[in-house]
Protein backbone atom coordinates (compact mmCIF):
# COMPACT_ATOMS: atom_id res chain seq x y z
CA UNK A 1 0.00 0.00 0.00
CA UNK A 2 1.45 3.05 -1.54
CA UNK A 3 0.59 6.55 0.41
CA UNK A 4 1.15 9.68 -1.91
CA UNK A 5 2.31 12.72 -0.65
CA UNK A 6 0.84 16.07 -1.85
CA UNK A 7 3.98 18.27 -3.04
CA UNK A 8 1.82 21.01 -3.85
CA UNK A 9 3.11 24.68 -2.57
CA UNK A 10 0.60 25.89 0.30
CA UNK A 11 -1.99 28.70 -1.13
CA UNK A 12 -0.97 32.01 -0.32
CA UNK A 13 -3.83 34.82 0.31
CA UNK A 14 -3.46 37.91 -1.06
CA UNK A 15 -4.48 40.73 0.63
CA UNK A 16 -5.52 43.61 -1.11
CA UNK A 17 -4.00 47.38 -0.05
CA UNK A 18 -6.92 49.99 0.89
CA UNK A 19 -6.81 52.52 -1.68
CA UNK A 20 -5.97 55.79 0.40
CA UNK A 21 -9.37 57.12 -0.01
CA UNK A 22 -11.09 54.51 1.74
CA UNK A 23 -8.61 54.61 4.60
CA UNK A 24 -9.54 57.75 5.52
CA UNK A 25 -13.35 57.08 5.32
CA UNK A 26 -13.06 53.92 7.37
CA UNK A 27 -10.07 54.99 9.76
CA UNK A 28 -8.43 57.80 8.79
CA UNK A 29 -11.21 60.29 10.22
CA UNK A 30 -11.08 58.87 13.72
CA UNK A 31 -7.02 59.62 13.54
CA UNK A 32 -7.51 63.06 12.59
CA UNK A 33 -10.20 63.39 15.33
CA UNK A 34 -8.26 62.09 17.90
CA UNK A 35 -4.99 64.07 17.46
CA UNK A 36 -8.09 66.93 17.70
CA UNK A 37 -9.34 65.98 21.14
CA UNK A 38 -5.84 65.27 22.20
CA UNK A 39 -3.98 68.55 21.32
CA UNK A 40 -7.70 70.42 22.75
CA UNK A 41 -7.63 68.03 26.11
CA UNK A 42 -3.66 68.38 26.74
CA UNK A 43 -3.26 72.47 25.64
CA UNK A 44 -5.03 73.90 28.76
CA UNK A 45 -2.73 71.51 30.67
CA UNK A 46 0.67 72.94 29.24
CA UNK A 47 -0.01 76.06 29.75
CA UNK A 48 -0.93 75.20 33.10
CA UNK A 49 2.85 73.95 33.71
CA UNK A 50 4.34 76.98 31.48
CA UNK A 51 2.94 79.97 33.44
CA UNK A 52 3.54 78.17 37.15
CA UNK A 53 7.44 77.69 35.48
CA UNK A 54 7.49 81.30 34.59
CA UNK A 55 8.92 84.29 36.42
CA UNK A 56 6.36 87.32 35.78
CA UNK A 57 3.33 85.55 37.10
CA UNK A 58 1.52 86.65 34.20
CA UNK A 59 -0.56 84.42 31.61
CA UNK A 60 0.25 86.88 28.63
CA UNK A 61 3.71 84.63 27.37
CA UNK A 62 3.36 83.50 23.66
CA UNK A 63 5.56 81.29 24.26
CA UNK A 64 5.40 78.04 26.28
CA UNK A 65 7.93 76.91 28.43
CA UNK A 66 9.78 79.97 27.61
CA UNK A 67 11.25 79.93 31.54
CA UNK A 68 11.90 76.98 33.83
CA UNK A 69 11.87 78.85 37.61
CA UNK A 70 10.80 76.40 39.95
CA UNK A 71 10.69 79.95 42.54
CA UNK A 72 6.64 79.60 42.19
CA UNK A 73 6.39 76.51 43.81
CA UNK A 74 8.94 76.81 46.86
CA UNK A 75 7.00 80.04 47.25
CA UNK A 76 3.92 78.84 47.89
CA UNK A 77 5.54 76.22 51.27
CA UNK A 78 7.68 79.21 52.19
CA UNK A 79 7.31 80.05 56.30
CA UNK A 80 6.92 83.27 55.33
CA UNK A 81 4.18 83.20 53.59
CA UNK A 82 2.17 80.99 55.52
CA UNK A 83 0.55 83.68 57.75
CA UNK A 84 -1.45 85.21 55.32
CA UNK A 85 -1.62 82.54 52.95
CA UNK A 86 -1.10 79.41 54.93
CA UNK A 87 -1.01 76.81 51.45
CA UNK A 88 0.67 74.00 53.98
CA UNK A 89 -2.56 74.13 55.96
CA UNK A 90 -4.91 74.04 53.05
CA UNK A 91 -3.34 71.05 51.32
CA UNK A 92 -3.30 69.16 54.81
CA UNK A 93 -7.50 70.45 55.23
CA UNK A 94 -7.93 68.91 51.33
CA UNK A 95 -6.47 65.73 51.91
CA UNK A 96 -7.94 64.93 55.22
CA UNK A 97 -11.51 66.22 54.32
CA UNK A 98 -11.36 64.23 50.43
CA UNK A 99 -9.96 61.41 52.24
CA UNK A 100 -12.68 60.66 54.74
CA UNK A 101 -15.48 61.85 52.23
CA UNK A 102 -14.52 59.14 49.58
CA UNK A 103 -14.09 56.82 52.07
CA UNK A 104 -17.06 57.23 54.27
CA UNK A 105 -19.21 57.97 51.15
CA UNK A 106 -18.24 54.77 49.07
CA UNK A 107 -19.04 52.75 52.56
CA UNK A 108 -22.30 54.58 53.05
CA UNK A 109 -23.48 53.85 49.63
CA UNK A 110 -22.43 50.92 49.19
CA UNK A 111 -24.22 49.64 52.30
CA UNK A 112 -27.74 51.73 50.81
CA UNK A 113 -26.78 49.65 47.19
CA UNK A 114 -26.64 46.70 48.91
CA UNK A 115 -30.29 46.56 50.38
CA UNK A 116 -32.33 47.92 47.67
CA UNK A 117 -30.62 45.23 44.99
CA UNK A 118 -31.08 42.96 47.75
CA UNK A 119 -33.63 43.01 49.83
CA UNK A 120 -37.28 43.98 49.90
CA UNK A 121 -39.02 46.18 52.10
CA UNK A 122 -41.66 48.49 51.91
CA UNK A 123 -41.31 51.73 50.54
CA UNK A 124 -38.14 50.69 47.91
CA UNK A 125 -39.66 51.64 44.77
CA UNK A 126 -40.25 55.18 46.19
CA UNK A 127 -36.97 55.60 47.89
CA UNK A 128 -34.75 54.63 44.52
CA UNK A 129 -37.61 57.72 42.56
CA UNK A 130 -36.40 60.13 45.77
CA UNK A 131 -32.83 59.30 45.29
CA UNK A 132 -33.45 60.31 41.57
CA UNK A 133 -35.37 63.16 42.10
CA UNK A 134 -33.08 64.64 44.39
CA UNK A 135 -30.27 64.71 41.81
CA UNK A 136 -32.18 66.00 39.48
CA UNK A 137 -31.93 69.83 41.76
CA UNK A 138 -28.32 71.00 41.84
CA UNK A 139 -26.73 71.46 45.46
CA UNK A 140 -26.28 74.99 45.17
CA UNK A 141 -30.29 75.32 45.69
CA UNK A 142 -29.81 74.46 49.27
CA UNK A 143 -27.17 76.42 50.25
CA UNK A 144 -28.87 78.65 52.57
CA UNK A 145 -30.53 75.98 53.86
CA UNK A 146 -27.35 74.67 55.03
CA UNK A 147 -26.02 77.61 56.31
CA UNK A 148 -29.09 78.02 58.63
CA UNK A 149 -28.76 74.47 59.85
CA UNK A 150 -25.24 75.07 60.49
CA UNK A 151 -25.50 77.88 62.35
CA UNK A 152 -27.84 76.57 64.42
CA UNK A 153 -25.92 73.09 65.24
CA UNK A 154 -22.73 75.46 65.89
CA UNK A 155 -24.78 76.93 68.93
CA UNK A 156 -25.22 73.64 70.46
CA UNK A 157 -22.40 71.61 69.19
CA UNK A 158 -19.55 73.62 67.10
CA UNK A 159 -17.15 70.61 66.44
CA UNK A 160 -20.51 70.10 63.54
CA UNK A 161 -21.21 73.52 62.93
CA UNK A 162 -19.89 76.60 60.95
CA UNK A 163 -15.93 76.79 60.66
CA UNK A 164 -15.47 72.91 61.54
CA UNK A 165 -14.57 70.16 59.37
CA UNK A 166 -16.89 67.27 60.50
CA UNK A 167 -19.80 69.85 59.16
CA UNK A 168 -18.49 69.85 56.25
CA UNK A 169 -17.65 65.96 55.80
CA UNK A 170 -21.48 65.70 56.85
CA UNK A 171 -22.41 68.30 54.10
CA UNK A 172 -20.82 65.80 51.38
CA UNK A 173 -22.44 62.47 52.70
CA UNK A 174 -25.47 63.56 52.37
CA UNK A 175 -25.01 64.81 48.97
CA UNK A 176 -22.83 61.71 47.93
CA UNK A 177 -25.42 59.40 49.11
CA UNK A 178 -28.15 60.08 46.30
CA UNK A 179 -26.13 59.91 43.01
CA UNK A 180 -23.51 57.08 44.80
CA UNK A 181 -26.04 54.78 45.76
CA UNK A 182 -28.44 54.93 42.68
CA UNK A 183 -24.88 53.95 40.73
CA UNK A 184 -24.09 51.43 42.79
CA UNK A 185 -27.64 49.86 42.88
CA UNK A 186 -27.04 49.34 38.83
CA UNK A 187 -23.57 47.85 39.27
CA UNK A 188 -24.81 45.59 42.39
CA UNK A 189 -27.89 43.99 40.13
CA UNK A 190 -25.24 42.38 37.62
CA UNK A 191 -24.16 40.12 40.52
CA UNK A 192 -26.24 36.65 40.42
CA UNK A 193 -28.37 36.38 42.96
CA UNK A 194 -27.60 32.85 43.24
CA UNK A 195 -24.09 33.94 44.73
CA UNK A 196 -26.21 34.72 47.64
CA UNK A 197 -28.28 32.20 47.52
CA UNK A 198 -25.40 29.48 47.53
CA UNK A 199 -24.02 31.14 50.52
CA UNK A 200 -27.13 31.45 52.38
CA UNK A 201 -27.52 27.48 51.90
CA UNK A 202 -24.46 27.38 53.63
CA UNK A 203 -25.31 29.35 56.42
CA UNK A 204 -23.92 32.68 55.57
CA UNK A 205 -25.57 35.95 56.78
CA UNK A 206 -25.95 39.18 55.14
CA UNK A 207 -23.32 40.57 56.77
CA UNK A 208 -20.79 37.85 55.58
CA UNK A 209 -22.12 37.76 51.90
CA UNK A 210 -22.16 41.17 51.91
CA UNK A 211 -18.52 41.73 52.99
CA UNK A 212 -16.97 38.61 51.97
CA UNK A 213 -18.72 38.13 48.82
CA UNK A 214 -20.43 41.42 47.06
CA UNK A 215 -17.57 43.77 47.88
CA UNK A 216 -15.22 41.68 46.49
CA UNK A 217 -17.11 41.29 42.67
CA UNK A 218 -17.97 45.20 42.78
CA UNK A 219 -14.13 46.26 43.41
CA UNK A 220 -14.55 48.48 40.22
CA UNK A 221 -17.53 50.50 40.88
CA UNK A 222 -15.95 51.03 44.47
CA UNK A 223 -13.39 52.67 43.12
CA UNK A 224 -14.58 54.93 40.63
CA UNK A 225 -17.08 56.01 43.70
CA UNK A 226 -14.05 57.02 45.83
CA UNK A 227 -11.83 58.32 42.65
CA UNK A 228 -15.22 60.65 42.05
CA UNK A 229 -15.96 61.70 45.37
CA UNK A 230 -11.91 62.30 45.98
CA UNK A 231 -12.48 64.33 42.89
CA UNK A 232 -15.46 66.44 43.83
CA UNK A 233 -14.54 67.36 47.23
CA UNK A 234 -10.94 68.59 45.73
CA UNK A 235 -12.11 71.01 43.20
CA UNK A 236 -15.01 72.09 45.12
CA UNK A 237 -15.58 76.04 45.85
CA UNK A 238 -18.86 76.55 46.90
CA UNK A 239 -19.39 74.70 49.99
CA UNK A 240 -15.97 75.20 51.57
CA UNK A 241 -16.52 78.63 51.41
CA UNK A 242 -19.59 79.10 52.71
CA UNK A 243 -18.97 76.76 55.99
CA UNK A 244 -15.31 78.12 56.43
CA UNK A 245 -14.45 81.67 57.57
CA UNK A 246 -11.38 82.11 58.69
CA UNK A 247 -7.77 81.19 55.99
CA UNK A 248 -6.53 78.45 57.63
CA UNK A 249 -9.57 76.40 57.46
CA UNK A 250 -9.64 76.78 53.73
CA UNK A 251 -8.97 73.89 51.14
CA UNK A 252 -7.17 74.55 48.29
CA UNK A 253 -9.72 75.33 45.76
CA UNK A 254 -10.86 78.40 48.23
CA UNK A 255 -7.22 79.13 49.08
CA UNK A 256 -6.02 79.45 45.61
CA UNK A 257 -8.62 81.87 45.09
CA UNK A 258 -6.03 84.58 47.20
CA UNK A 259 -3.61 84.75 44.91
CA UNK A 260 -6.02 86.31 42.27
CA UNK A 261 -8.89 88.16 44.02
CA UNK A 262 -7.12 91.28 43.65
CA UNK A 263 -7.49 93.14 40.18
CA UNK A 264 -3.65 94.86 40.36
CA UNK A 265 -2.35 92.28 42.33
CA UNK A 266 -2.97 88.96 40.75
CA UNK A 267 -0.10 86.12 40.31
CA UNK A 268 -1.30 83.93 38.20
CA UNK A 269 2.45 82.10 37.77
CA UNK A 270 1.47 80.76 41.82
CA UNK A 271 -1.67 80.28 40.92
CA UNK A 272 -1.04 77.91 38.29
CA UNK A 273 1.66 76.39 40.71
CA UNK A 274 -1.01 75.87 43.02
CA UNK A 275 -3.32 74.47 40.59
CA UNK A 276 -0.14 71.55 39.59
CA UNK A 277 0.03 70.76 43.15
CA UNK A 278 -3.79 70.55 43.72
CA UNK A 279 -4.12 67.79 40.71
CA UNK A 280 -1.00 65.76 41.87
CA UNK A 281 -2.94 63.71 44.52
CA UNK A 282 -6.06 63.42 42.28
CA UNK A 283 -3.42 62.16 39.37
CA UNK A 284 -1.72 59.74 42.46
CA UNK A 285 -4.93 58.29 43.15
CA UNK A 286 -5.87 57.59 39.37
CA UNK A 287 -3.11 55.73 38.97
CA UNK A 288 -3.03 53.41 41.83
CA UNK A 289 -6.69 52.91 41.08
CA UNK A 290 -6.52 52.61 37.96
CA UNK A 291 -6.40 48.87 37.44
CA UNK A 292 -9.33 48.48 39.74
CA UNK A 293 -11.20 50.59 37.63
CA UNK A 294 -10.86 48.92 34.62
CA UNK A 295 -11.10 45.75 35.22
CA UNK A 296 -14.39 44.13 35.22
CA UNK A 297 -16.54 41.86 36.87
CA UNK A 298 -15.66 38.82 35.85
CA UNK A 299 -11.79 39.59 36.33
CA UNK A 300 -12.61 40.73 40.17
CA UNK A 301 -14.47 37.01 40.74
CA UNK A 302 -11.89 35.29 39.28
CA UNK A 303 -9.32 37.34 41.96
CA UNK A 304 -11.20 37.34 44.72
Amino acid sequence: MTTSIDTTEPRVIKQRKMSFRKWVLTLGWKHVLGWIVSVYAVFPILYIMSTALSKGGTVTSGVLFSQFYLGNFTALFDAKNQHDRPFNQWVINTIVIASINAAASVFISALAAYAFSRMRFVGRRSGLMTLILIQMFPSILGLVAIYGILSEVTKYFPPLGLGSLGGLILIYLGGSLGGGTYLMYGFFNTVPKELDEAAKIDGATHTQIYFKIILRLVAPILSVMALLSFIGTVSDYILPSVVFNKPEQYTLAVGLGFFIDQPFSQNWAMFCAGAVITATPVVTLFLVLQRYITSGLTGGAVKG
